[in-house]
């Protein structure tokens, strides 16, 4: 069962704004990846269903975060169909993220409370999945989607709308700066930000510094632009 409800989550992304995505075969690397997150100031976490025996990694995962990361929130992404999203929600997790939108694993989601972010690109498929309870809506792949404008775009008519964009969202100024100005939510980011170099060199403490550089990021721009 979840340990947060669905507008705890909805919240928590907006508070903080990022959200790492992740996955590995082996636990260890996971537990390590998680840890320089959280001390690098995440508190919203999305591994990804990807590879064999993926959903043990997880189980184990959110097991050890529970005492580890108290205040994180792990949640399960690229799931595309119900089975495998109750798969995930009887292991815990408290949040499922997809690249596509599927109404079979909005009802399994709603009935447990658990928040749901489908993966959208247009105006329809967002204000379907906001039909269907979808409270913060993913756009993927967000660049190719067509990035900051069409986030800028969709919030003309649909001002209302809480967006996420995953692909094409960089840890720098820049990048961000256009995101959060369209009015994004919160952004997702894999490995932009938790490279593959990264994780072969071990280099734990770069990455808990370069997610909290990104996290202060989004916060002066917040302050400043009041995005």
């Amino acid at each position: 069962m979840a340990r947060f409800s669905r507008i705890e989550v909805a919240l928590k992304m907006k508070e903080t704004g990022m959200i790492p995505v992740f996955f590995h075969k082996d636990l260890e690397v996971c537990k390590e990846v998680v840890r320089a997150c959280y001390k690098g100031g995440v508190r919203v976490f999305e591994f990804v269903n990807r590879g064999d025996f993926a959903h043990e990694v997880f189980e184990a995962l959110l097991k050890w975060s529970a005492k580890e990361c108290p205040d994180l929130i792990l949640g399960i992404g690229s799931v595309i169909d119900a089975g495998t999203t109750s798969l995930y929600l009887q292991l815990g997790a408290n949040f499922v993220v997809s690249p596509i939108l599927n109404a079979e694993m909005a009802k399994v989601c709603n009935r447990r409370k658990v928040a749901w972010s489908p993966g959208c690109g247009s105006l329809t498929e967002i204000s379907y999945a906001e039909e269907l309870g979808a409270e913060v809506v993913k756009i993927f792949p967000g660049e190719q989607v067509g990035g900051p404008e069409f986030v800028s775009a969709v919030k003309g008519p649909f001002p209302w709308s809480s967006i996420m964009p995953t692909g094409g969202v960089k840890p720098e100024e820049e990048n961000l700066k256009k995101w959060f100005k369209a009015g994004v939510h919160c952004v997702g980011m894999g490995s932009q930000l938790i490279s593959k170099e990264m994780i072969e060199s071990g280099k734990f403490d770069e990455l808990s510094s370069k997610v909290k550089q990104a996290l202060e990021i989004i916060k002066s721009i917040r302050k400043y632009n009041a995005y």
